[in-house]
């Protein structure tokens, strides 16, 4: 009895040594883990979690939905994990919920979105770029290859963090329309060429998705039989859209590293859940800009859902 007792005794402390060694840290974002960006994003949440030894789940509404994004953060409140980490594309409407968690206790780090108002909500600090500055960067690389006339193909309008990017590159380049898509590459193509036919003296499109927009969009301008005429750039990452930087077909892609937007924010928590440790300000993982010259290195990180 007094062997079973012991037994029984030892498998509890290690089962509560366990629990302890492995916070549990919800991630909840915008982006579905089958968008081929925040397939990236769902990679670096992954190896961060085999690395750091915690128990991690991603979580993200089925599509681009405010109303149940806050009802996935406000369940990730109910089960008190040792921390949250949350994208912040619309502060209004997440905001009551991520200060729910702040007030539970909860850290809270936010990423990809929200790094002008992550501070004011609550969050220990933001991993992730100034889609302005990034923008603005765009428009004046593209201006400075010519660019007279652009178009800014934005395929969620009302994501402040996508509106924002096509702020700043309308700052930095001048003359930009607005181009709003669904998310269908179909459609995306269909309408970047509809707008080529409908005004000839477009000569720079930025795109704000490399699989989803920056892709359709070079198909769009060879099919129109602009190649050469318009320089196409976009924002992030795909093996597509980086083979034809890589072949002279697309100008340059902006790379926010968004493997360590899922990876750090993970990283930081189980840090701090175990040493208390946390760095004192936000964390910038872009942008850097990949050319023709860096493109073909790129290429396989980018198909293996590292890049």
């Amino acid at each position: 009895m007094k062997m079973k007792l012991k037994a029984m005794l030892a498998a509890t402390a290690l089962a509560v040594s366990a629990v302890a060694a492995h916070a549990d840290i919800i991630v909840v974002t915008h982006g579905q883990a089958s968008d081929p960006f925040w397939s990236v994003v769902k990679n670096g949440v992954a190896e961060a979690g085999k690395d750091l030894g915690v128990k991690v789940d991603y979580r993200a509404p089925e599509t681009f939905d405010m109303v149940a994004m806050a009802q996935l953060i406000d369940a990730a409140v109910n089960q008190k994990p040792e921390g949250i980490v949350v994208s912040i594309p619309d502060a209004d409407a997440l905001g009551p919920s991520i200060q729910k968690a702040v007030a539970a206790g909860i850290p809270v780090i936010s990423m990809n979105s929200g790094s002008d108002v992550s501070k004011k909500l609550g969050a220990l600090l933001h991993v992730g770029q100034s889609e302005y500055d990034a923008g603005k960067a765009a428009g004046e690389k593209l201006k400075t290859m010519g660019g007279k006339k652009g178009l800014c193909v934005n395929q969620e309008v009302g994501n402040v963090a996508l509106d924002l990017r096509c702020k700043g590159f309308t700052d930095g380049f001048g003359a930009v329309t607005v181009l709003p898509t669904s998310a269908d590459p179909a459609d995306v193509k269909a309408k970047v060429k509809a707008a080529l036919a409908s005004d000839p003296t477009v000569d720079a499109i930025i795109t704000l998705n490399a699989s989803l927009a920056g892709e359709p969009a070079v198909a769009a301008v060879s099919e129109s039989g602009m190649d050469g005429k318009v320089n196409v750039a976009t924002f992030d990452l795909s093996a597509g859209f980086l083979q034809a930087v890589a072949d002279g077909k697309a100008a340059f892609a902006i790379d926010q590293q968004q493997f360590l937007q899922g990876y750090l924010p993970v990283a930081f928590l189980a840090l701090h859940s175990k040493y208390g440790l946390m760095p004192g300000g936000d964390v910038p993982s872009g942008p850097n800009l990949v050319t023709k010259d860096s493109a073909a290195k790129v290429v396989d990180l980018s198909a293996k859902g590292i890049r």
